[in-house]
């Protein structure tokens, strides 16, 4: 919760001061808030939030299913397309070293469509749920669905949820 509360006032870009104000509390107890020394109650948590120009939001947390190729190579789907922040989903990684084992430490832009590309390629096959969850977005995924190459297993147990994201046009 401290966390949350925290990265809420700094990327608001106020002070405890000003997010304490018009949340209508006082400046320690957000303090304690963010300090992680005191919880705020659900309503509160919402005033403060409000007050940083943010609202709660529930997130489905995706469940994953072990998945086998006919080679018994194993890879994970989960059972909803991961949605990722836009900076996130946009921004320059590196992948990690049990995935990608292409000289070290190689930025990829996913910005850039085709580096997108060849990242999801990596993480569909080689990816831990962790992985996929932090580097692959639901919607840019089904964006580049036709070009990616990936395995039959993968694509096969993949196509459900671009289906179901597309509204169920097959692709």
């Amino acid at each position: 919760m401290a966390t949350l509360v925290a990265h809420a006032r700094r990327a608001s870009g106020l002070t405890q001061a000003e997010v304490a104000r018009r949340a209508g509390t006082s400046r320690p107890t957000l303090s304690a808030y963010e300090g992680g020394s005191r919880n705020p109650t659900l309503d509160t948590l919402e005033r403060v939030l409000a007050a940083n120009g943010q609202h709660l939001v529930a997130v489905p947390k995706p469940v994953f299913a072990l998945h086998r190729d006919r080679r018994g190579k194993p890879f994970y789907v989960p059972d909803q397309l991961p949605r990722l922040p836009i900076d996130a989903a946009l921004g320059t990684v590196v992948l990690p070293r049990h995935i990608d084992w292409s000289p070290a430490g190689r930025p990829r832009d996913l910005a850039e469509r085709r580096q997108r590309l060849l990242a999801y390629q990596v993480v569909l096959a080689e990816g831990s749920p962790q992985d996929i969850q932090r580097l692959v977005d639901g919607a840019l995924l089904v964006d580049c669905w036709a070009d990616l190459h990936l395995p039959a297993a993968i694509r096969h147990a993949w196509q459900p949820l671009v289906d179901r994201a597309r509204g169920g046009v097959a692709g």
